[in-house]
């Protein structure tokens, strides 16, 4: 009979009671602010690290997941005569969690010769609940009954087709993180210009850059509107920082222009905000297949 096992990291934002609903261990990032490490979702909550953001000099740095972290994970599932495990990583291209993932497994055979754990390494290309949820999903699906081989072809299937909208209400993060420059930033503030921008594939690009708080979630709707065919057809999730009153605005306006209210609200962690600043919103959708590799005509 087969054991089944979920694992992921802190990037994925999955929240505690989902995690426990779907037994999928999830692994915390360590964070580096002013010459302190934390780690995520051990040493600190999500508002307590936008604060901490806030009062400090320098910026947040990640580090990735070590072999030797991962190796040690494997074998106790292993140990435990777990049969499959499944493990999700934040986009490769951003972090070397994915191959250090890879050469764990080799690890594995040294640390327990004749293991018969069979790992699936599977790089999300995204960040946050972008591949948490889909996560949840693939566990919800083989908890009642369905093949594990299904439940992970679907989870990809959905991983290449997942955009996410963000907009980001200060500049002051990514100046400090050096992503604009100190005068753009200046000049953005003053004119209190708020960038949309969109992650697709790992890949960010400044959509659009409107004026004004209340400006902010009209334009996400709007890009989003030009990436699907129909928003009424279009599964989505909202996320969201510091701010509840945003959050709720937003929200708002996605379940009228939508038709119906998303799959999940959920905060932002520490490796993503620690990107976009503690003060952001995002909308994540499932589009088009947008990779390459999907329209590549298949080898005869």
């Amino acid at each position: 009979m087969s054991k089944v096992a979920f694992l992921t990291d802190s990037c994925s934002d999955i929240p505690v009671e989902l995690a426990e609903k779907y037994h999928i261990e999830v692994l915390g990032f360590p964070i580096n602010l002013d010459g302190k490490e934390y780690i995520e979702r051990r040493d600190m909550t999500n508002d307590e690290f936008y604060e901490l953001m806030r009062q400090a000099q320098g910026v947040p740095t990640t580090a990735a997941i070590t072999p030797l972290q991962l190796v040690e994970v494997y074998a106790r599932y292993a140990d435990a005569g777990y049969t499959d495990l499944v493990q999700v990583t934040l986009n490769a291209a951003g972090s070397s969690t994915y191959n250090n993932a890879l050469t764990a497994i080799s690890m594995l055979a040294e640390e327990r010769p004749g293991h018969t754990l069979k790992i699936q390494v599977v790089d999300s290309h995204t960040y946050s609940m972008t591949y948490g949820w889909y996560l949840c999903e693939c566990a919800r699906k083989v908890q009642n009954g369905a093949s594990l081989a299904d439940a992970v072809r679907e989870m990809t299937e959905v991983f290449a087709r997942v955009e996410v909208c963000l907009a980001a209400f200060s500049l002051k993060q990514m100046k400090k993180s050096g992503r604009v420059s100190a005068a753009a930033a200046f000049a953005g503030e003053l004119l209190g210009l708020r960038p949309i921008i969109s992650l697709n594939d790992g890949i960010s690009h400044v959509e659009a850059k409107v004026r004004g708080d209340a400006s902010v979630a009209p334009a996400m709707i709007k890009w989003i509107k030009s990436r699907v065919t129909s928003l009424r057809d279009t599964p989505y999730m909202i996320a969201y920082t510091s701010s509840e009153e945003k959050r709720d605005e937003l929200y708002k306006l996605c379940k009228k222009e939508f038709g119906h209210p998303p799959l999940c609200v959920f905060q932002l962690g520490g490796v993503v905000s620690a990107n976009t600043g503690p003060d952001g919103l995002a909308v994540i959708f499932e589009g088009k297949p947008r990779r390459l590799c999907d329209y590549q005509p298949p080898l005869p």
